[in-house]
């Protein structure tokens, strides 16, 4: 195998796939047939006396009948991966190419577009074949059929609607018959065991990516659990006051409901007394606007006769005194009485308002259903921000100082959520009281919650950042796979062939994670998808089988 700088190609004779060994072989075998069929036709004909010719004819099926091993290169550009299989090049020799091309933003198969491959240099004329369409999803099929001898330089060229990528193979060499291509192949070494085999009509049908080993600047952290929750004054609960009966005000509140600050949401009517009836509020309703009316037409009266000087001015204050204390009465009456009264849900009962903007998270009781004192009636919350409560073992407190910002990942979710102050995010608050049950203490964060993705009394697993970073090799954690305890990732050997390995873990900082041994800087790692290159290894069956080649 040969690798060149930054882990951008890969080639080697000696593959790990069967397919293409197999169509190789049928082909020899097809040649060695026809070659034995014309030895034998000679015996017919010439006789005994042409034993020299026969002979040179059954060396030549022999050797063309003998197997050769596929080519095959990985290389990536800047936009497409390359993974390429064909015949070693011999001039005045068809050789068909499977060209593999996947796209990186998403690792699927390119669908349509024009590949030139070019073979050039060795003092020789530029040659070029070129096929415009893919004969099925990814993989294209241009033929070379070399015209010279010795080394080449071997480039792909896709152009799409998109854009184009090239991908420089570097030198090859074009043998001059294949008994050359025999000899070289016999040379070279072959390819260490243990590879898995995954193909890539299986990467293009299940969700897959590589990322490539690199540095990378990581904060280190403490791990610790976490519940989301809203923050103290975005969370209202209202309960009722009094036993009585819920009324609508318009629309009943219901789950999900978007309602402002101040809008009115129901009426709770009181249930009455033992002593208490509509008859007895009505009766003092009435007192008390004939209290108002009398205590009017004295002040009136008063203030007539002092303005004749026949009364002191003391008297008019009095008065008027009388008359505020009248209306007081009243509205107290009418108010009373207005709590037992609901005309269709337009008035009467005791207003139930929203404390604060936000979304209706739970309703306790349904329209003109009756409710006991102190039962809650409706659940507010404003969910524009969240507060991450975590709680810090005891243990690592020391270690983790002041905190910095932290990141958590919930469960249904892909990525994981980071909170700092460039992301809008801060701290609430650190604790500094131990709970003697559960040694820990608190931690509150508070961040923005962007279309309400998160909900309320989600459990987070989270990562708290301390202020000090490290330089380190780094993989993306979900390229990590627990193999019976034993982290574990899957290196890319070529386009199709995978290698399990064991590896050192670090720190975690989000969704990357340093490791200490195991892979090296450029290499590549599968970072969506690990799971299935492990089934790969264990049950090759369950992934299916068979190339569309």
């Amino acid at each position: 195998m040969e690798r060149a700088a930054g882990g951008n190609r890969i080639g080697h004779y000696r593959g790990e796939r069967q397919t293409m060994n197999k169509l190789t072989q049928g082909r020899k075998s097809a040649s060695a047939l026809a070659s034995l069929l014309i030895v034998a036709g000679a015996l017919l004909i010439g006789g005994c006396d042409r034993h020299g010719e026969a002979g040179h004819a059954e060396a030549t099926a022999k050797e063309e009948g003998a197997q050769l091993e596929p080519v095959t290169f990985t290389h990536f550009s800047d936009r497409t991966e390359l993974f390429v299989e064909f015949p070693p090049l011999t001039v005045g020799h068809e050789s068909p190419f499977a060209a593999h091309l996947s796209t990186l933003s998403d690792f699927r198969p390119v669908m349509a577009g024009k590949v030139t491959v070019t073979l050039s240099g060795g003092k020789q004329p530029t040659e070029t074949f070129t096929v415009d369409r893919v004969a099925n999803p990814g993989i294209f099929r241009p033929v070379a059929k070399p015209k010279y001898p010795g080394p080449r330089k071997l480039v792909f060229r896709l152009d799409t609607a998109q854009g184009s990528s090239v991908h420089d193979l570097g030198e090859v060499t074009v043998f001059a018959d294949q008994a050359g291509a025999l000899r070289a192949q016999a040379a070279e070494k072959p390819e260490p065991p243990g590879a898995i085999a995954y193909l890539k009509e299986q990467q293009w049908k299940t969700e897959y990516a590589l990322s490539e080993v690199g540095k990378r600047s990581l904060r280190e952290s403490v791990a610790a659990t976490g519940t989301l929750r809203a923050p103290a004054n975005q969370d209202a609960q209202l309960t009722a006051v009094s036993a009585g009966q819920v009324v609508a005000a318009g629309q009943f509140p219901q789950i999900g409901m978007v309602v402002k600050k101040g809008q009115l949401l129901a009426y709770l009517v009181p249930r009455l007394g033992g002593d208490t009836d509509i008859a007895t509020l009505d009766l003092a309703m009435q007192k008390a606007r004939l209290g108002v009316q009398q205590a009017a037409r004295e002040r009136e009266r008063l203030e007539a006769l002092h303005k004749q000087e026949a009364v002191p001015e003391r008297r008019v204050i009095a008065a008027r005194n009388e008359e505020s204390l009248a209306r007081a009465e009243l509205t107290g009456a009418q108010r009373r009485a207005g709590q037992y009264r609901n005309d269709g849900g337009s008035g009467g009962g005791i207003a139930i308002r929203a404390p604060i903007s936000g979304t209706v998270a739970e309703v306790g009781v349904a329209p003109g259903g009756f409710i006991n004192e102190g039962q809650p009636i409706v659940h507010i919350v404003n969910a524009d921000r969240l507060w991450l409560e975590v709680r810090v073992a005891e243990s690592d407190i020391g270690r983790l100082g002041e905190p910095t910002g932290a990141a958590f990942r919930v469960d249904g979710f892909d990525t994981s959520f980071e909170i700092d102050e460039r992301h809008g995010g801060r701290i609430v608050g650190f604790g500094g009281v131990i709970d003697p049950v559960s040694r820990t203490a608190p931690l509150v964060f508070e961040f923005p919650n962007p279309q309400r993705r998160l909900r309320i009394g989600m459990a987070a697993r989270t990562s708290v950042f301390a202020g000090k970073r490290i330089e380190s090799l780094a993989i993306p954690a979900a390229a990590v796979v627990d193999d019976n305890g034993v982290p574990v990732v899957y290196v890319l050997r070529h386009g199709e062939a995978f290698e399990r390995r064991q590896v050192r873990l670090g720190v975690r900082d989000g969704d990357w994670v340093a490791v200490k041994s195991g892979v090296a800087a450029g290499e590549r790692v599968v970072s969506k998808g690990a799971y299935q290159v492990r089934l790969a290894a264990t049950t090759p069956a369950a992934m299916g089988e068979g190339h569309a080649h």
